[in-house]
Protein backbone atom coordinates (compact mmCIF):
# COMPACT_ATOMS: atom_id res chain seq x y z
CA UNK A 1 0.00 0.00 0.00
CA UNK A 2 3.24 2.41 0.75
CA UNK A 3 6.04 2.44 -1.14
CA UNK A 4 9.48 4.78 -0.32
CA UNK A 5 12.08 4.48 -3.39
CA UNK A 6 15.68 6.44 -2.26
CA UNK A 7 17.73 7.58 -4.91
CA UNK A 8 20.75 10.17 -5.17
CA UNK A 9 23.72 7.82 -3.24
CA UNK A 10 27.16 7.30 -4.41
CA UNK A 11 30.39 7.40 -4.14
CA UNK A 12 32.26 11.02 -2.90
CA UNK A 13 35.54 11.92 -1.66
CA UNK A 14 35.73 13.45 1.93
CA UNK A 15 33.98 16.51 2.13
CA UNK A 16 31.92 16.30 -0.88
CA UNK A 17 28.35 16.66 -0.88
CA UNK A 18 24.89 14.33 -1.91
CA UNK A 19 21.54 14.73 -1.50
CA UNK A 20 19.23 11.74 -0.97
CA UNK A 21 15.80 11.26 -2.24
CA UNK A 22 12.85 9.17 -1.22
CA UNK A 23 9.56 9.10 -3.36
CA UNK A 24 6.31 8.15 -1.29
CA UNK A 25 3.39 6.91 -3.14
CA UNK A 26 0.35 4.83 -1.35
CA UNK A 27 -1.88 5.66 1.99
CA UNK A 28 0.01 8.78 2.77
CA UNK A 29 -0.66 11.63 5.06
CA UNK A 30 1.22 15.14 5.57
CA UNK A 31 1.04 14.53 9.56
CA UNK A 32 2.80 11.21 8.77
CA UNK A 33 6.40 11.17 10.58
CA UNK A 34 9.32 10.55 7.97
CA UNK A 35 12.77 10.05 8.34
CA UNK A 36 16.32 8.35 7.40
CA UNK A 37 18.27 6.11 9.02
CA UNK A 38 21.43 4.49 8.30
CA UNK A 39 23.09 0.88 8.67
CA UNK A 40 26.59 -0.65 8.20
CA UNK A 41 27.04 -4.59 7.76
CA UNK A 42 26.84 -6.03 11.70
CA UNK A 43 25.73 -2.63 13.15
CA UNK A 44 22.29 -1.55 14.52
CA UNK A 45 20.02 0.54 12.12
CA UNK A 46 20.25 3.70 13.52
CA UNK A 47 18.03 7.22 13.10
CA UNK A 48 19.91 10.12 10.95
CA UNK A 49 17.31 12.15 10.94
CA UNK A 50 13.52 12.52 11.31
CA UNK A 51 11.00 15.34 10.33
CA UNK A 52 6.92 15.75 11.44
CA UNK A 53 4.78 17.10 8.48
CA UNK A 54 4.50 20.58 10.23
CA UNK A 55 8.55 20.23 9.80
CA UNK A 56 10.13 20.12 13.00
CA UNK A 57 13.27 18.09 12.26
CA UNK A 58 15.48 16.48 14.66
CA UNK A 59 19.07 14.99 14.04
CA UNK A 60 21.62 12.55 15.39
CA UNK A 61 24.30 14.65 16.96
CA UNK A 62 27.16 12.91 14.26
CA UNK A 63 25.59 14.85 11.53
CA UNK A 64 24.39 18.22 13.50
CA UNK A 65 25.88 20.94 11.32
CA UNK A 66 26.31 18.94 8.17
CA UNK A 67 22.85 17.06 7.24
CA UNK A 68 19.92 18.79 6.79
CA UNK A 69 16.17 16.43 6.14
CA UNK A 70 13.28 18.70 4.47
CA UNK A 71 10.24 17.29 2.71
CA UNK A 72 7.68 17.99 -0.01
CA UNK A 73 3.93 17.51 0.60
CA UNK A 74 2.51 18.14 -2.26
CA UNK A 75 5.00 15.91 -4.11
CA UNK A 76 5.35 13.26 -1.42
CA UNK A 77 9.14 13.42 -0.76
CA UNK A 78 11.36 13.54 1.64
CA UNK A 79 15.55 14.80 0.83
CA UNK A 80 18.63 14.40 2.97
CA UNK A 81 21.11 16.98 2.21
CA UNK A 82 24.60 16.15 3.44
CA UNK A 83 27.48 18.28 3.43
CA UNK A 84 30.87 17.67 4.83
CA UNK A 85 30.66 14.35 3.71
CA UNK A 86 32.98 12.03 6.14
CA UNK A 87 34.04 8.42 6.00
CA UNK A 88 31.77 7.40 9.24
CA UNK A 89 28.97 8.46 7.08
CA UNK A 90 29.59 5.61 4.96
CA UNK A 91 26.69 3.42 4.79
CA UNK A 92 23.36 2.25 3.22
CA UNK A 93 20.41 4.83 4.11
CA UNK A 94 17.33 3.87 3.83
CA UNK A 95 13.88 5.74 4.35
CA UNK A 96 11.29 5.48 6.70
CA UNK A 97 7.24 6.62 7.04
CA UNK A 98 5.54 6.44 10.43
CA UNK A 99 1.95 5.69 10.15
CA UNK A 100 1.77 4.79 13.67
CA UNK A 101 -1.12 2.40 14.63
CA UNK A 102 -1.61 1.66 10.85
CA UNK A 103 2.27 1.17 10.44
CA UNK A 104 5.79 1.85 9.27
CA UNK A 105 7.51 1.49 5.83
CA UNK A 106 10.74 1.22 4.28
CA UNK A 107 12.73 2.00 1.27
CA UNK A 108 14.99 -0.43 -0.30
CA UNK A 109 18.02 1.33 0.60
CA UNK A 110 20.83 3.54 -1.00
CA UNK A 111 24.63 2.96 -0.80
CA UNK A 112 26.50 6.41 0.18
CA UNK A 113 30.12 5.66 0.21
CA UNK A 114 32.79 8.35 1.46
CA UNK A 115 36.16 8.18 0.71
CA UNK A 116 39.15 9.01 2.83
Amino acid sequence: QVQLVESGGGLVQAGGTLRLSCAASGSISWFNFMGWYRQVPGKQRELVAVITGGGTTNYADSVKGRFTISRDNAKNTVFLQMNSLKPEDTAVYYCNLNRGNTGSFWGQGTQVTVSS
